[in-house]
């Protein structure tokens, strides 16, 4: 990334706002069982199955796959300083409600759950699995992940197919060509890159991303973000445009537009929709003049 400069951070707002207490005071800093937690907090349609499915993955993640199987009809997500609306921005959608629940912090207020919220059967034992076997997340399977919830559970619900649990693309076909196009469009988290602090926050906290603390590398190129719930890559900036020379302008467009089409055309070819932040209207005003192509939105990401 050319010329990054600092950017304050955005505080993105966060899902389980009124999550239940872990059962039986459990703590761990393990990632799977600390999602199995905040998932306890949740009414689920499927008794928590696609929770435990998902546990081990990113929050972002889980939230963004088991979205379809929460109760919608009591839980309410609160958005009141709009910034989950920068995730919708332009054609970029993305629901309020799973933009909510995928961020990583917990911001009191921002989910409501009506009812009490008695814990998915699954969920519950899984957690049992790590009291009873350990905190080893490969030993905490429940033996009944894929039993069925109990009558309960599901009554007077309207039944919604489980989601999949598959990722970007459909089942590998049998084609080599089409195989090794889909391994190298597969998105790969890696660690951000430039050690830019301020920047890398931004990048994590704007799309969302769906890997918080990664960039992803798509076909050799580095993205800032892929957005959750959405096959959008991004690519963020944060420089002080407005305080730049008419000449440095002029050299910092020209730079940025040849590797904003590099990615661009990355993107494209492999089946993903591209968009680039920026911190100022003007910036964004200078790239689209030389780049009509490229979708460019304001972040407001400022110094």
């Amino acid at each position: 990334m050319r010329l990054h400069a600092c950017a304050a951070l955005l505080i993105f707002l966060s899902a389980c706002a009124t999550p239940a207490p872990p059962p039986r005071g459990r703590t761990s800093r393990s990632p799977r069982l600390a999602n199995l937690q905040r998932a306890a907090g949740l009414p689920w349609m499927d008794g928590g199955r696609c929770a435990v499915r998902e546990a081990s993955q990113p929050w972002p993640v889980l939230a963004e796959r088991c979205y379809p199987a929460i109760n919608h009809d009591r839980i309410r997500f609160n958005d009141p300083t709009g910034r989950c609306a920068v995730a919708s921005a332009g054609t970029v959608v993305l629901g309020v409600g799973l933009c909510v629940l995928a961020a990583p912090e917990i911001i009191v207020g921002a989910v409501i759950v009506v009812g009490a919220v008695v814990v998915g059967l699954a969920i519950k034992e899984a957690l049992d699995a790590y009291e009873l076997r350990g905190s080893s997340p490969e030993e905490a399977e429940p033996a009944s992940r894929t039993k069925a919830a109990p009558r309960d559970l599901s009554a007077n619900r309207n039944p919604q197919p489980e989601p999949s649990g598959q990722d970007w693309f459909p089942p590998v076909p049998t084609e080599p060509l089409e195989r090794e196009r889909l391994h190298r469009c597969k998105a790969i988290p890696v660690k951000h890159r430039g050690g830019d602090d301020a920047h890398d926050r931004c990048a994590d906290r704007i799309p969302p991303n769906r890997y918080p603390g990664m960039d992803v590398l798509v076909d050799t190129k580095h993205f800032d973000a892929l957005q959750v719930g959405v096959r959008v890559l991004w690519e963020i900036k944060t420089d002080r445009f407005d305080t730049y020379s008419d000449f440095l302008k002029e050299q910092v467009v020209e730079d940025q537009v040849e590797e904003l089409r590099e990615e661009h055309a990355v993107a494209v070819s492999c089946g993903y929709g591209f968009v680039v932040g920026v911190s100022t209207k003007e910036h964004k005003e200078a790239l689209e003049f030389q780049a009509r192509e490229l979708k460019i939105v304001v972040t407001e990401c400022k110094r």
